[in-house]
């Protein structure tokens, strides 16, 4: 594994001050990556966290922030509305960029940020940190090397409870601010952007019920912080039109077939992603809030339970993993092995052929499985993910 702290400097700015932009912040740091500053939603907010977060510069402005020839790459991870605009600015800097989930609100729109990216010839990145956990790495190549046979059945979920109450409030609650998915675009993502990464298959298409099992809920009139518990007194009735949980049928393109369930309304789950691969020789299961052990299921002799060790993984596992096995690794942990892959590109100034990370193709390859997701929905039929049609409105709209 190579050591930032060992290469040319590299400088980064975060947008976003708020729970993932914190974490970006000091997975920067952990790595080694020189912080120049961050952008907050407004000047005083973003001298206040760059005060609490003891980071060198807050920028008055996006312009400010591109003006500076010291930031190499800028991190998004702002409001889902914002992404596509300030991805298209920070590429027509010159600066690299590593852009949170959802990576647009359309997939014509992150079609359009994928070919901005190649053209550009800058590294890109989507967040999807899940992948780095070192035990879903090591699942990556075992299902590749054939460890688990034929693979025919995916199965899991995605369950928290921060939104369960009618009083709990966040901006992506609004289509306007977070797009017209929510629990899907925000966490099933992850879980399927997650599979698709271990099983080798995309997803080819769907069969979805998505349910609101609260029409209205309370908009404080202050500010609201991303997973906080305190309730506020004055509030504002809002009629909530995207999905608090989500049942859906999958189909992959190598054959496999899968079934998920997403919820943000779960109590007592507060960050649970579980999924299972049934092959025909062997099974693999994980879950997100026993992160350092998997379950691997076989016909004819004992189970097992691997404990995330170093030294009974594959490469792949081994270059996620920061610390020696007993020494529990978790989420945070994921985006600094995350960021390390995507630096690496950042020092030799060029992605690689074909990058170990998550690009903006991948993000891309989401938003079109959750459009489909959402017009199966909508018309209560299977519905297939349109890879070629909207690369074709994306080319024409050009």
């Amino acid at each position: 594994m190579t050591s930032i702290n060992r290469l040319p400097e590299i400088g980064a700015a975060v947008i976003g001050t708020g729970f993932i932009g914190t974490v970006h912040v000091e997975a920067l740091r952990r790595i080694g990556v020189s912080l120049r500053g961050v952008l907050g939603s407004s000047p005083d907010r973003g001298n206040a966290r760059a005060a609490a977060l003891g980071v060198p510069l807050a920028y008055p402005s996006l312009d400010d922030l591109l003006a500076d020839p010291a930031a190499h790459v800028v991190h998004v991870t702002s409001p889902n509305n914002l992404h596509v605009s300030q991805a298209k600015s920070i590429l027509a800097a010159g600066k690299h960029v590593v852009c949170e989930k959802p990576l647009a609100m359309t997939a014509t729109e992150s079609a359009e940020l994928v070919d901005l990216a190649a053209q550009s010839g800058l590294v890109n990145a989507t967040n999807f940190n899940i992948r780095y956990y070192p035990l879903n790495q090591h699942a990556h190549e075992l299902v590749a090397d054939g460890g688990l046979g034929d693979v025919r059945l995916v199965t899991g979920r995605y369950f928290q409870d921060w939104l369960l109450l009618e009083s709990d409030w966040n901006w992506r609650l609004q289509p306007d601010r977070g797009g017209a998915l929510r629990a899907v675009g925000d966490i099933g993502s992850h879980w399927l952007d997650l599979m698709t990464f271990v099983t080798g298959q995309r997803i080819s298409a769907v069969m979805a019920e998505l349910t609101t099992f609260m029409p209205t809920r309370h908009e404080p009139t202050g500010p609201v912080e991303t997973f906080a518990t305190e309730r506020s007194s004055d509030s504002v009735p809002r009629d909530i039109a995207t999905e608090d949980a989500a049942s859906i049928l999958l189909r992959f393109g190598g054959g496999a077939r899968g079934a998920v369930s997403i919820s943000q309304i779960s109590a007592g789950r507060k960050n649970s992603l579980q999924y299972e691969i049934d092959g025909s020789e062997g099974a693999w299961a994980w879950d997100s809030e026993q992160p350092d052990q998997a379950w691997h299921g076989h016909r004819d002799r004992a189970n097992e339970i691997l404990i995330r060790n170093p030294a009974l993984m594959g490469s792949a596992g081994q270059a996620a993993a920061a610390l020696p096995g007993g020494h529990v690794e978790g989420f945070f942990d994921t985006f600094c092995a995350h960021f390390r892959a995507i630096y690496a590109d950042v020092v030799a100034g060029t992605p690689s052929v074909q990058p170990g990370y998550p690009t903006f193709a991948d993000g891309h390859d989401e938003m079109l499985v959750g459009e489909a997701i959402a017009r199966s929905a909508r018309e209560g039929r299977w519905v297939d993910v349109d890879r070629a049609g909207v690369r074709e409105r994306s080319e024409v709209a050009s």
